[in-house]
């Protein structure tokens, strides 16, 4: 079974409900993923529009999510008893923030990235933003799985 990911919210390619973007209540779409590799030891996802007028912009990033989790609730909480990690986003915040493309950008493609690290832990400071996070990650990133999302602007 290939790593994959879903949402009960959106299928791959069509648009995500306006409850999950920053027009609507501007929460965390749930996310489901199934495959995961051999060696996981955590996750990380990134959000990130590569339509975005001045390039891409990223919109979520979350590491240390654990390696035995299969998905994300809705309005995910990052709690004590929570061991994932918000990274700041392209609009200075840590949590999720939806889609909000400026009216007349056409049809933006949001891409929900997650990584199966083989690593449980990844050490991120406060002030790293999503590109860095991400990037760091990558470092130890055994499979990578995405759903994309669009959104009108």
């Amino acid at each position: 079974m290939s790593f994959s990911l879903m949402s009960p919210a959106f299928a791959e390619g069509q648009p995500i409900p306006k409850k999950y973007t920053r027009l609507g209540e501007n929460i965390f779409p749930p996310l489901k993923w199934t495959g995961t590799p051999g060696g996981t030891q955590s996750f990380a996802l990134i959000v990130e529009d590569p339509d975005a007028v001045r390039g891409v912009f990223r919109h979520c990033a979350i590491v240390n999510i654990p390696g035995n989790w299969t998905e994300l609730s809705q309005a995910v909480d990052t709690g004590p008893e929570h061991a994932i990690k918000f990274i700041r986003n392209d609009f200075g915040n840590a949590r999720y923030d939806g889609p909000q493309p400026p009216a007349g950008t056409g049809v933006h493609h949001y891409h929900f990235k997650l990584a199966a690290l083989n690593t449980r832990n990844i050490s991120i400071s406060d002030d790293v933003g999503a590109a860095q996070a991400w990037a760091e990650a990558g470092k130890h990133r055994i499979a990578e799985a995405d759903l994309i999302g669009i959104y009108q602007g």
